[in-house]
């Protein structure tokens, strides 16, 4: 197909996410990628500032992620997990489990972030069955949270400023505490956790979990909260004996300046869920990853987990994985995401004067504009695009999360254009 077959045949068939059919958002064709660049088939090239979903750190084509599909690909693309194993799927769970907070040492691989979530929550609630206590069947989380679009992990979203209000009937209900007010620097005050700290009081006995996303509330408002509320939650769970899941999908693998953000508090949950950044960008992967005590309480007494998807453990995408957190244990991540954050500080703090801004912040390798109004979509990304560059935002936040390996000049560009736009943005009037 020619470049305009392509297009005309995506608008009239492809179903994008978070798009209407009748009404779709323009689309851009990419026909390669390599570092930090989108070449578009009309030839234009794009500084990438959203990592593709914050999952390809080490940005695009590179030769040893390459390499290692190559290799796998020439072994075995796939077989499946049950009852069989394979060098790529132990490899990979003995880094997880060497750089995960101990004491996680249990890793159930899966297909994707929101599956990872699924299983998380499974896993709390069959803990408890286990326990031979069947009261526990329902969560307790926080407002401005997102943990993906299947069924439970909607369901654990924010039920009215989120994306899935519709499904407010079929869904299950849970127990919501206001969001963290707390910004990531405030000094401390109890009052932060009270409303928290008395759901959980008044309905520790029919909650199985708490599920949070530590530090950063990702799709719900880039917010950044304190890491005292995330270690006060921890000793709230451990007094009324409530299981702690963190979702560290878009979290993980270094993002925030910790390897987990949930480092920032020093704690560790009783059940991790990550995705996203795990093969680098290269293909779909998550895990969760448990304790012993959760493990051995599920399958004790002959217990068994029930959950096992068809591509579970897939090897290719296990031996991209393995390179891929080996690729960053052996560079200097770091040193990377620390410079990422101070120049992303210094070039988006003028943007606090600008009119239409109502906050700027930056922590690790996420970089926030957040407006007074939202942003209308269709003219925010054309107009970005036009300046070179792959952002792409949503409600009143103008964010990025580059590739670490982004050089400080393409990084300018990115920060001088989000000032440009965020200066007279495209904004839905109230």
């Amino acid at each position: 197909m020619e470049y305009q077959q392509l297009l005309d045949f995506d608008r009239k068939h492809i179903w994008h996410p978070y798009t209407s059919m009748t009404d779709p958002q323009p689309v851009y064709a990419v026909e390669s990628a390599s570092g930090v660049r989108l070449k578009l088939y009309d030839g234009r090239e794009l500084i990438d500032g959203m990592s593709s979903w914050w999952a390809a750190i080490h940005g695009y084509n590179h030769p040893e992620l390459n390499r290692a599909a190559k290799d796998q690909l020439e072994k075995m693309s796939h077989v499946m997990f049950g009852g069989i194993t394979h060098r790529p799927a132990v490899e990979l769970s003995e880094l997880l489990v060497r750089l995960t907070p101990s004491p996680l040492e249990k890793v159930f691989l899966c297909d994707a972030g929101s599956v990872s979530v699924e299983v998380g929550i499974k896993m709390a609630m069959q803990y408890w069955f286990a326990q031979g206590n069947k009261e526990k069947q329902k969560l307790l989380t926080v407002r401005s949270g997102y943990h993906g679009d299947t069924f439970m992990a909607m369901s654990v979203c924010d039920p009215v400023n989120g994306m899935h209000e519709m499904y407010t009937q079929v869904l299950p209900q849970h127990h919501f505490a206001e969001a963290p007010t707390c910004d990531f620097h405030d000094k401390w005050d109890e009052k932060y956790i009270q409303d928290f700290k008395y759901k959980l009081e008044q309905n520790h006995q029919d909650i199985a979990a708490v599920i949070l996303e530590p530090i950063v509330q990702g799709a719900g408002g880039m917010h950044f909260y304190s890491p005292e509320y995330l270690r006060r939650v921890r000793e709230l769970c451990d007094q009324y004996e409530v299981l702690l899941i963190l979702d560290e999908i878009a979290t993980g693998f270094g993002r925030t300046g910790k390897m987990f953000a949930c480092e920032h508090a020093g704690i560790s949950p009783d059940i991790m869920c990550v995705g996203k950044a795990i093969t680098g960008g290269y293909m779909t992967l998550a895990a969760t990853l448990t304790t012993k005590q959760v493990g051995d309480g599920i399958s004790r007494n002959g217990g068994v987990f029930m959950h096992g998807p068809t591509f579970m453990g897939n090897p290719l995408a296990c031996n991209v994985a393995a390179t891929n957190l080996n690729l960053l244990l052996q560079g200097s991540w770091r040193e990377k995401v620390q410079n990422i954050e101070t120049q992303m500080q210094e070039e988006l703090a003028p943007a606090s004067d600008f009119d239409a801004v109502h906050d700027v912040r930056v922590l690790g390798t996420i970089g926030v504009i957040e407006l007074k109004n939202p942003v209308i979509m269709k003219q925010a990304q054309k107009e970005f695009v036009d300046k070179g560059v792959w952002i792409r935002p949503f409600g009143r936040l103008i964010y990025i999360m580059p590739p670490y390996i982004i050089k400080s000049e393409d990084l300018s560009t990115l920060t001088r254009v989000m000032l440009e736009v965020s200066k007279n943005p495209p904004i839905q009037k109230d």
